[in-house]
């Protein structure tokens, strides 16, 4: 069975080689014309100048954590001096490579994501088909490498830190690993967040309410900087956090396999998460190289259909593919690997089915999530059509209609989330494995949420590659745009980039619901580990009517609230200075706005990059700091129960507001969208008709209601793209965190 563990390295090593082959056909295609080419390159140098000082920034911090680990684990750790020493250098090892693999995959998906972009612009000029082709596969870099070194980075820290010789004992010295990857996506997250957001709002608040210009005009000093934003926040952030996922979810259900091992003798339990994390590789691949660009009708043949619903419909027959693929790994992979155990289970069923009906369940919580998530997000559906009639009446309906589809839309998560925890805690309970001795409480079923979790995780790849495709097809719009492109051109981008934004909703509900399940099962792990210490079972038992439980978790879900209004306050304020600036370039130089195209000055484009990027890399350290300093002192103060208590209500609480922030700011922007696509119409009564009423009156750029939602979509900027992703990686946060210092908590407590 331990012949197991070659499948992910093997498969991990494939997908790097895939990765490399996509890299390799986007890097080959035509990059446009002479005037793309100027504003991409310009694009790529803001990009990778903001994150080489961010990740400086981040390998400073990064450094001097593993350090402070170590050293507490050493000096206040379990066991002997050698025990704790080992422990110690084990982890900070594992936490500096999980940092090390977050990074690499963020940057390395990040320089594709701006190197397709006007490649993709380019391709638009010939056919819808291309582009898309163009823009997917240019986001497939960033989801394969994201996916493959997070299961490479475990796979290869399990096997070298002895698990194949010692199994139970391994998964605790690699949970450092999660950490690493925790501790970069936050950053990264918070740092690309406030930059994007600041250079997106300056924009569209100056350029398009004030001086009346369109979005991505080459006129506008912050346009470029907001360009840069959409890769540093959407590229390099989403990968850090969606690697933190599979990481954090990898390590969880291999230290809940620990135990079943010990009951059992079957390795399997432990590499379930590995080898379907391989298949789940194996079946993205399929399904990003379905969509072709011979299978996408060109708007010319469509008969008048959007083409932008043509391109989502090629992307969720590969998602839907993916997904297919991914039920028959699953049912493969619990047979091969859960069903060798001599376990009973209920009505006559072997141990490994029920396994593989929690497993399809998190495949359908994923599918679920991408339907919630574009009704609420796509301007097909009710919320984005009742904000963009909101805008009739002005910004502050606009803004309030946008805060009831927020508080509505947290409904449906949560039911999906708590039926899929249920139906899979019900599958694995199933189960009978001889744990008395243990004193463990239905690790089963437990294991059976982990198994769901692993099940959601299959897709990440092409979820993760649907989200690097909005930024792409975003800015590729925008050289469109300021390359003078013809009309048919943009009209393609437009819908593309329309897509995008709806993907990339789709990838911030996807990484929340995962978010949710993960945080359930690193719960879980760490219960597991405070077992270990006690052997007790009454660890499993989180009173809330404790005091010091209840305090721990008020703090907890007031640490959501506080670190989200750090996040928003923080790209308020660079906002503000984006803001100034562009005025000043429009005051001081009128060249800029000059009628005749032949008497224009470029705006100064780097000023605006500078100022996104010192403004986000001083903002992100304190919500940084102070998500990653709470969960410690309330560990060290109160307790490991207490830090159990905080653990169970920041993830409720981060969950809610999350889905709150996402889903509420993508309808805004979605809106907006709506509007600009000219699909907002009137009667001459000014009722609003139907979108394909051609005696409807278009209310489209720049008139009133396109500036309402305009100011509605600044105010779900920071909620979509700063505070709520920062959220999905805080959650997980607080796992590792708690994870790591387990020994530390329970030895100032014993």
């Amino acid at each position: 069975m331990v012949y197991y563990i070659l499948v992910p390295i093997g498969v991990g090593l494939l997908a790097v080689l895939f990765a490399a082959f996509l890299i390799n056909d986007v890097l080959r295609r035509d990059t446009g014309t002479p005037s793309m080419q100027k504003i991409a390159n310009a694009i790529f140098s803001g990009a990778t100048a903001f994150l080489n000082r961010q990740y400086r920034t981040i390998a400073l911090l990064a450094v001097g954590a593993a350090v402070l680990v170590a050293a507490a684990l050493a000096l206040l750790g379990q066991g002997t001096p050698a025990a704790r020493f080992n422990l110690a250098w084990h982890t900070a090892l594992a936490f500096l490579v999980g940092a090390l693999c977050s990074g690499i995959s963020g940057y390395t998906g990040m320089y594709v994501a701006v190197k397709s972009n006007s490649r993709t612009a380019s391709a638009a000029r010939r056919s819808l088909g291309e582009a898309l082709v163009v823009a997917l596969r240019g986001g497939a870099v960033s989801g394969f490498l994201v996916v493959a070194l997070s299961i490479l980075g475990v796979s290869l820290l399990f096997t070298i830190f002895g698990g194949l010789s010692s199994p139970a004992t391994t998964p605790s010295l690699i949970v450092g690993f999660g950490f690493g990857a925790s501790f970069v996506a936050l950053f990264a997250q918070l740092g690309g967040g406030i930059y994007t957001k600041a250079a997106d709002m300056g924009a569209d608040l100056v350029g398009k309410v004030e001086a009346n210009i369109p979005e991505d005009d080459p006129r506008n000093p912050a346009v470029v900087a907001d360009l840069v934003g959409d890769n540093v926040g959407d590229c390099a952030g989403r990968g850090a956090d969606l690697f933190e996922s599979t990481a954090a979810e990898n390590i969880g259900t291999m230290i809940l396999g620990a135990t079943l091992y010990e009951a059992t003798g079957n390795i399997g339990w432990m590499l379930f998460p590995l080898v379907l994390g391989a298949f789940g590789l194996i079946a993205s691949a399929i399904g990003v190289l379905s969509v072709r660009a011979s299978a996408v009708i060109e708007p010319e043949k469509a008969a008048g259909r959007d083409p932008g619903q043509i391109a989502m419909q090629r992307l969720n027959i590969g998602y839907y593919i993916t997904c297919a693929l991914s039920l028959v790994g699953m049912f493969l992979g619990c047979y091969l690997l859960l069903g060798q155990s001599s376990v009973s289970a209920n009505y006559g069923l072997p141990a490994w089915l029920w396994f593989a009906l929690a497993g399809t369940v998190g495949i359908a919580l994923s599918i679920a999530f991408v339907f919630i998530t574009q009704y609420y997000t796509s301007g097909t559906w009710r919320p984005v059509r009742e904000i963009a009639a909101a805008t009739l009446t002005g910004p502050a309906t606009t803004i309030i209609s946008g805060i009831t589809v927020g508080f509505e839309c947290i409904v449906p998560p949560a039911l999906a989330i708590s039926a899929a925890l249920g139906l899979a805690y019900f599958f694995g309970s199933q189960v009978h494995i001889p744990l008395a001795s243990l004193g463990a409480i239905n690790v089963s079923g437990i294991f059976g949420t982990a198994v769901a979790t692993v099940g959601m995780l299959m897709s990440c790849a092409y979820i993760l590659t649907m989200d690097t495709f909005g930024p792409i097809t975003d800015n590729a719009g925008g050289i469109s745009e300021m390359s003078g492109q013809a009309e048919s051109v943009r009209a393609i981008t437009d819908a593309l980039d329309s897509v995008g934004n709806t993907t990339k909703a789709l990838t911030k509900g996807y990484g929340l619901g995962s978010a949710a399940l993960a945080a359930f099962l690193l719960f879980s792990a760490y219960l597991d580990v405070l077992y270990s210490f006690r052997h007790d079972p009454t660890v499993y038992r989180v009173d809330l009517a404790n005091l010091s439980t209840f305090i721990a978790g008020l703090l907890g879900l007031s640490l959501i609230f506080f670190f989200s209004s750090l996040a928003i306050r923080a790209v308020g304020k660079a906002a503000g200075r984006m803001i100034e600036e562009v005025r000043r370039q429009f005051r001081e130089n009128p060249r800029i706005m000059a009628e005749n195209p032949d008497e224009r000055v470029d705006p100064d484009y780097a000023r605006c990059v500078d100022i996104s990027t010192s403004g986000a890399l001083r903002a992100m350290v304190l919500p940084g700091t102070v998500a990653v300093l709470t969960p410690i002192a309330v560990g060290v103060i109160l307790g490991p129960q207490a830090a159990a208590g905080l653990l169970m209500v920041a993830t409720m609480g981060g969950i809610v507001v999350a889905l709150f922030l996402n889903n509420g700011g993508g309808a805004w922007d979605n809106a907006k969208k709506y509007i600009e696509a000219g699909y907002l119409r009137v009667n001459v009564k000014g009722e609003i008709v139907p979108p394909d009423d051609p005696e409807g009156i278009v209310l489209g750029k720049k008139s009133e209601p396109h500036k309402a939602s305009v100011i509605g979509d600044t105010v779900g900027d920071p909620f979509k793209d700063t505070a709520g992703p920062s959220l999905h990686v805080l959650i997980k946060l607080l796992s590792t965190i708690t994870l790591v210092l387990a020994p530390l908590f329970y030895f100032l407590h014993v």
